[in-house]
């Protein structure tokens, strides 16, 4: 006979070889978690052997500017009992009966102006060689009378500027040092969405702060010619100027700019991608600016409903709106209302990136191009020049021409283009809006334009143009090519019944 605590003990034997048996079945039929489970998912990433390899070459970078010193009284001349009510009324304010001093052509200075330097900001910076140059933002540097650059052992020197480009805000700066480790230089076209980033920098002055995160966006277009790289990585102010760092301790980027509206980081900031920055690099260390191409043309984006109507698989190129005088693309028979599909055989996905392309090819270079015109596709050959700032011309004042078709199926009444409209504008044919209703009203053209094109037919005259409407389907959008000033654009318009 067992006792009470044998059979205690052997139930609990049979419990257990029960439990294991059903928690084994349970289990038979599922994955292991680690078997199956991606290796990132299981730890963070760890960022210390990155950061130890590459923030002894990130700098701090502050800066002054000169502001001219206020005597008592509120400027120059403090001992003057009328000053204070200049400074109110304004330079010229005189007391009643008091006749104004006769004023000296040739004033000497006044030995009481003086000016007193300020601080006027700080940003951050990396060495890109080891006798002492130095990346930055334009930004950070523009307007100032004094740079400094602080190491990270605490030691301050002062920099010189070796050349700037506003365009891409990048500055290259030197200080007088020799044997600094610069940092590796690494190839932004191969980022991916997802990636882990790292920025280094001087947020708010507070130099050697480390912030990660990921890329956002590749090519994120925000209005410049620069395709931005776009993370999630805590920039502020003060950060503008240091590397965005690849988990190889690279630079793929410069921190240039924050999407916020409060002026600190709210999850979104931009770099400038390190390929777009060293290609103005080799020019500013050689020759203290950049030089860029330039064919002479005004661009606008390809809409949907454009590309539908002049034949375009899809929306792609940048639609010429004019072209200079002269320039390049005027020697190469480029016309307004061409699209530009490629340039120097490279695709045009979206009209931004054509002043890019163009930007980094050297002037004298002779490139084939290839524009979408009339239904067909065309190949010219551009000869790049060397860009520089060109004036507009204004656009005419002229008068209509009498004599007005009545309204039209588009809601238009149109008249011949003046001779010397059309001389001034080099044109062949055209007509000119005198008066405009819906639809065509709703689309945006108004009287004054000059309508050269109706899909992808040329316009010669009022007669020939209202044969054109007439022909025009009421079940889709016809693309009319409209002048109005010096700019060119295509516009949709859906007939009406």
């Amino acid at each position: 006979m067992l006792s009470t605590c044998a059979v205690d003990s052997k139930i609990r034997r049979i419990m257990a070889s029960v439990s294991a048996g059903m928690l084994l079945a349970f289990t038979a039929g599922m994955p292991s978690y680690a078997e199956t489970a991606p290796a990132s998912t299981l730890s963070m990433p760890d960022f210390t052997s990155v950061v130890a390899k590459t923030e002894g070459s990130v700098v701090n970078i502050r800066t002054t500017e000169a502001v001219p010193v206020r005597t008592p009284m509120g400027g120059p001349g403090g001992d003057d009992p009328y000053n204070m009510f200049r400074w109110f009324f304004g330079p010229d304010f005189m007391p009643p009966g008091m006749k104004p001093p006769r004023k000296n052509p040739n004033p000497a200075p006044n030995p009481k102006e003086k000016e007193r330097t300020v601080p006027r900001g700080v940003g951050s910076g990396f060495f890109i060689s080891s006798d002492g140059y130095i990346l930055t933002n334009n930004h950070v540097v523009e307007d100032s009378n004094g740079i400094f650059v602080t190491l990270t052992n605490g030691k301050e020197y002062k920099a010189k500027v070796i050349g700037t480009d506003p365009r891409t805000d990048i500055a290259l700066i030197k200080i007088d040092i020799k044997g600094v480790t610069p940092l590796p230089i690494g190839d932004s076209d191969k980022l991916k969405k997802g990636q882990w980033v790292l920025a280094i920098g001087s947020p708010f002055g507070l130099d050697s702060t480390v912030t990660a995160g990921i890329v956002s966006a590749i090519n994120r277009d925000t209005g410049d010619y620069l395709p931005f790289i776009q993370t999630d990585v805590a920039v502020n102010p003060g950060n503008s100027g240091g590397p965005l760092i690849d988990l190889a301790g690279q630079v793929v980027g410069i921190n240039s700019q924050i999407i916020s509206q409060s002026g600190g980081f709210m999850g979104i900031s931009l770099a400038i991608p390190i390929d777009e920055v060293m290609r103005v690099v080799h020019q500013l260390k050689a020759h203290g600016k950049v030089t860029r191409g330039r064919i002479g043309v005004q661009i606008g984006e390809v809409s949907d409903d454009v590309a539908k109507a002049i034949g375009l698989d899809k929306a792609k190129g940048a639609m010429v709106s004019n072209v200079a005088a002269g320039a390049p693309a005027d020697e190469a028979g480029v016309q307004p209302g061409d699209v530009i599909l490629k340039f120097n055989g490279k695709d045009i996905a979206h009209w931004t990136d054509l002043p890019r392309l163009v930007g980094v090819t050297k002037p004298g270079t002779r490139v084939p191009m290839e524009v979408w015109r009339k239904g067909k596709t065309v190949t010219l050959s551009v000869k790049v020049g060397e860009m520089s700032d060109q004036k507009a011309e204004k656009p005419s004042s002229e008068s209509p021409a009498p004599t007005a078709k009545p309204l039209d199926s588009l809601g238009l009444k149109v008249t011949d283009v003046p001779q010397s409209v059309r001389a001034k504008k080099k044109i062949k044919g055209g007509v000119l809006v005198s008066e405009v209703s819906d639809p065509a009203a709703v689309a945006g053209i108004k009287e004054g334009d000059i309508i050269l094109t109706v899909n992808n037919s040329d316009v010669s005259g009022p007669d020939q143009f209202a044969k054109l409407v007439a022909k025009l389907s009421t079940s889709h959008a016809a693309a009319l090519l409209v002048l109005r000033g010096d700019q060119t654009q295509w516009v949709t318009v859906t007939p009406e019944k």
